[in-house]
């Protein structure tokens, strides 16, 4: 659900001001917005004092961050949320000190590591065209008179081997000598030696045909490639150790000062919240005005922290709810623990507004579902639940893996309660095994009824989608609540009709639900227009929409059966069982990607599009600074 918010006005003496901010940064429950500037009401300021401070503050909390980033893999996991710290002018000017120091020096670790990447890359490429050409190499100082190229062709490019040889043919006659080797990284290396008279010619030709040529390094010294290469062997081997030396110096940088860094971070953020408050306050030459958003349930104790901290000289009141539209409240999502981790799936797009319907519980009931009729073994509900539980043991609380891990919970009970339906263990293995039956139908063979099955579900969550429409638009456009609300009757009409015509319900609900079609469709078409039945016509396509579940679980299932047939079919049972052991786990990893993309589909294209109203303000309460949050909202 989207939790219920208070808009409220703080006024007070202004020099008061500073101390209000400090207690609300301290609760870390207001939401602040700027008051509307009418006469003689203006937006504070920054004095230049303050405003000189901010900008030395964004280019120390920028220096500590890049150096932080550069430590991350060398600290341990941060705290999400970091409560505010006392600070004087003193350790803000030690702490950008600090940040600028370290940031100097992982840049310098990095520029040198990512040199000696470069170096030994280069080495590598030239280690493949030494080993091609060994033998010729090492008799290039010996070649009097003659000039070398050595040049590499991308992969893909052999055909340019004999345009180059006709080429140079035409040029320079018969006065060259070209030789090739492939390499193992699928370039292929070509030596070319040529009369050292011809060298201008050869090497305005090439240059033409935008050949990338390999010069010999001078920074081995050497005239030849072949002289060269030795010492760029050794210096491959000198390599890892200098790059080890530079992990070890940035692992001593992080031990020494990434604690006191983090606490520099959360510091200098807080301050700078502190100095982007001010304005969005509105003041006169006596008096200050704050206006801001607070849950509900939170506004009581705004008030009891004020008087606190500041006294009756600070008053809170509440601003009237015909004074605020619903698009200017932030948006925060309160569910059930049960449903929480699927709030992550509507993270992945723009919130809903506020007033409007948060649709997590809906996904939390039907994304497993989807799940487990595509997935739909007992096996690989298993394996998905020892999955969740170690991506569970691995991840910190509050993050997005830990969130996907309590998600994979359900979805794989779901996949085993149907694969119980199904009589499904790692396909027909469990059949053979253990003389599983299924108890609704096998997917194998009745493909009808999982079809049927599929559109079902379709056409309920569809139904549902359309519903949540009418009560979304209800609120603020009867009209269009009208119209989806006989396109919801419409739904559920043809769906009665369908199964009293091949005999699933009574044939008396035929004719009526034929007349009720009858009535809606005209009430359709005058409360959305003549566009409705264009609209109408793609929303019975969204329903046909989730076929996709029954042909994704057969092509699962019917994989699982090749993988248990390989067994047999192979010469000696142990490869047999390598080979199906191989492909139950890729048919395991298409069961995990192939579900969530579609599942993640149809709530996002047909689901959401019958209510879902993106556009939410996202709630960000003064004081309750997040780590990469950022700092600079104004």
């Amino acid at each position: 659900m989207i939790l219920a918010m208070a808009k409220v006005r703080i006024l007070g003496p202004r020099d008061r001001l500073p101390d209000v901010l400090r207690s609300l940064q301290s609760l870390r429950v207001l939401h602040l917005t700027p008051p509307a500037a009418t006469a003689p009401l203006t937006h504070g300021e920054l004095s230049s004092e303050q405003e000189r401070e901010r900008r030395h503050l964004l280019a120390a909390i920028a220096d500590v961050d890049a150096a932080l980033a550069d430590l991350g893999p060398f600290l341990p996991p941060p705290p999400r949320s970091v409560p505010p710290m006392a600070a004087t002018t003193s350790d803000f000017a030690r702490w950008a000190r600090l940040g600028s120091r370290v940031r100097r020096t992982t840049d310098q670790l990095k520029s040198k590591a990512a040199g000696l990447e470069e170096e030994r890359a280069l080495i590598l490429k030239y280690q493949g065209f030494f080993s091609a050409f060994r033998p010729l190499l090492e008799n290039e100082a010996r070649w009097k008179n003659a000039t070398i190229y050595h040049v590499l062709l991308k992969r893909g490019e052999l055909d340019a081997i004999p345009r180059l040889r006709t080429s140079l043919t035409s040029v320079i006659g018969d006065a060259f000598e070209l030789y090739s080797r492939e390499l193992p990284g699928g370039e292929t290396a070509l030596l070319v030696v040529v009369s050292a008279t011809a060298a201008g010619r050869v090497e305005r030709l090439l240059a033409e045909a935008r050949v990338q040529e390999i010069p010999v390094p001078a920074a081995y010294g050497g005239q030849s490639l072949g002289e060269a290469i030795p010492r760029m062997l050794t210096r491959l081997g000198e390599l890892p150790q200098e790059l080890e030396g530079i992990r070890r110096e940035r692992e001593q940088l992080a031990r020494a000062h990434g604690a006191e860094l983090r606490r520099a971070e959360s510091a200098i953020a807080h301050r700078l919240q502190a100095l982007n408050a001010l304005p969005l306050s509105g003041v006169t030459a006596h008096a200050f005005i704050l206006e801001g958003w607070v849950p509900a349930t939170a506004r009581r104790a705004l008030g009891e922290k004020l008087q606190t901290d500041v006294g009756e000289s600070v008053v809170v009141t509440d601003v009237l709810r015909e004074e605020w539209e619903s698009e200017e409240a932030p948006v925060v999502l309160r569910n059930p623990r049960l449903f929480r981790p699927f709030e992550a799936v509507i993270s992945l797009l723009p919130l809903p507004r506020y007033g409007s319907i948060d649709p997590t519980p809906f996904v939390a009931v039907f994304f497993p579902v989807f799940f487990g009729l595509i997935l739909g073994d007992i096996g690989y509900g298993l394996m998905l639940a020892a999955l969740g539980l170690a991506l569970h043991w691995r991840s910190k609380p509050g993050t997005m893996l830990r969130s996907v891990a309590e998600m994979i919970g359900p979805c794989a009970l779901f996949t085993i309660f149907a694969g119980v339906l199904f009589g499904e263990f790692f396909g027909d293995l469990g059949r053979h095994w253990f003389g599983l039956k299924p108890l609704a139908f096998d997917r194998e063979e009745a493909l009808i009824p999982f079809l049927l099955l599929a559109v079902a579900i379709g056409g309920v969550h569809i139904l549902v989608g359309l519903i949540l429409g009418v009560v979304s638009a209800g609120r603020r456009h009867p009209r269009q609540a009208v119209g989806k609300g006989a396109a919801a009757a419409a739904v559920l009409l043809i769906a009665l009709a369908l199964l009293a015509a091949v005999g699933v319900l009574p044939r008396a609900f035929f004719t009526p639900a034929v007349i009720g079609l009858l009535i809606a469709f005209p009430v359709l078409v005058i409360a959305e227009g003549l566009v409705a039945p264009i609209e109408f016509l793609s929303t019975l396509g969204n329903v046909l929409s989730y076929a996709r579940i029954m042909a994704l679980g057969v092509a699962s299932v019917m994989l699982a059966v090749v993988a248990n047939r390989m067994v047999g079919m192979l010469g000696s049972a142990v490869v047999g069982v390598m080979f199906a052991l191989l492909f139950h786990l890729v048919n395991f990893a298409i069961g995990l990607f192939s579900p969530t993309i579609h599942a993640l589909r149809l709530h996002y294209v047909e689901f959401f599009g019958k209510f879902y109203s993106p556009g939410g303000v996202r709630y960000e309460p003064f004081g309750a600074w997040t780590r990469g949050a950022g700092v600079t909202r104004t």
